[in-house]
Parts: C-alpha cells; sequence; structure tokens
C-alpha cells in the first residue's frame, strides 16, 4: 500500500506545498556532477567513480548526452515500517532524460542521489521537480533498519527528524 502525498509529506524536508502529489512527494534538482573515471564495487571495497561538478550558468544546467550523479535538494527520513522508491517525473522522461534510483530502505535519512542519463541535450534550471519519491508500507515494522554506508548522506545540518 503506497501513502497518500498527504501522509508522505512529513518524511521529506524541507517541503515546498507544490512538491506534494497525490501518491508521493517531489523532490528538486539540487547538483549535477559529470560522472568520470572508473568505479569500483566488490563485496570488501566499493569506490565510486570520480564527479566533475557541473557548473550553473544563469541557474540552468546544460547537460549533453551522458551519465550525471544527481543531488535531491530535499533530506528524506524513510518510516520504519515503509520502503521509499524513486521515480522519474514524466516531464524529463518527455525531454529524453532517464532518472535511475534505487530503493530507499526504512531507517534511511539523507538526501538522496540519483543517475540522470540524458540520451539529448537538456537543459535543467536549478530546483526543477526531477523525481518523486512514493513510500509503501510494509506488512510489519522492518526487523533490523538502515544502517549502511550512505545513512545520513549529505545532510550539512542536524539530521532530518520525522
Amino acid at each position: 500500500m503506497a501513502l497518500p502525498g498527504q501522509l508522505a509529506r512529513g518524511f521529506v524536508y524541507p517541503l515546498s506545498e507544490s512538491s506534494v502529489q497525490p501518491a508521493g512527494v517531489d523532490l528538486r534538482l539540487c547538483e549535477v556532477e559529470e560522472i568520470e573515471g572508473e568505479g569500483y564495487l566488490g563485496e570488501e571495497r566499493r569506490e565510486r567513480p570520480a564527479g566533475k561538478r557541473v557548473e550553473l550558468a544563469e541557474g540552468v544546467w546544460r547537460l549533453s548526452p551522458g551519465a550525471y550523479r544527481v543531488r535531491y535538494c530535499e533530506a528524506v527520513k524513510v518510516p520504519e515500517d515503509a520502503v521509499g522508491l524513486i521515480f522519474p517525473r514524466s516531464s524529463l522522461l518527455r525531454m529524453g532524460a532517464v532518472l535511475h534510483g534505487a530503493v530507499w530502505d526504512p531507517g534511511y535519512n539523507g538526501r538522496g542521489e540519483g543517475l540522470l542519463v540524458a540520451h539529448k541535450r537538456i537543459a535543467l534550471e536549478k530546483g526543477v521537480r526531477i523525481a518523486q519519491i512514493v513510500f509503501f508500507k510494509l506488512i510489519e515494522r522492518a526487523e533490523k533498519l538502515y544502517s549502511g554506508a550512505y545513512q545520513g548522506e549529505n545532510l550539512w545540518r542536524k539530521p532530518f527528524e520525522a
């Protein structure tokens, strides 16, 4: 069962009223990095590929086709009895770009990131809504909460408490 936006709003900060949707909450684009170099993912070791920050020009990122790491403006605190899933806004898809996300486990707290793949040139304003997070209730509270490497990621102030 998905939480309607009016309930999901309590798990996203800062919240713009225009971001509350019928089935979730929109997330805004805060930072863009072009992915460079090689990453490594193994059982015992993980290395993120280097990223080169894409600079804004008059409040707009102008992106060539390629892969970009994007950071959302909002902090999210996934409830202990739910899971968060990220979906691209359809407007982004219609521009020739795809946003890939992952499962956000119960207890995750942070300003998440996604993978934006631009198939065509695209211009994106800072703060534009590019994703929607939808929270799905679990049958019962998770036995174990998220405690991985990305817990608290990109939080520049006190962690968000829902």
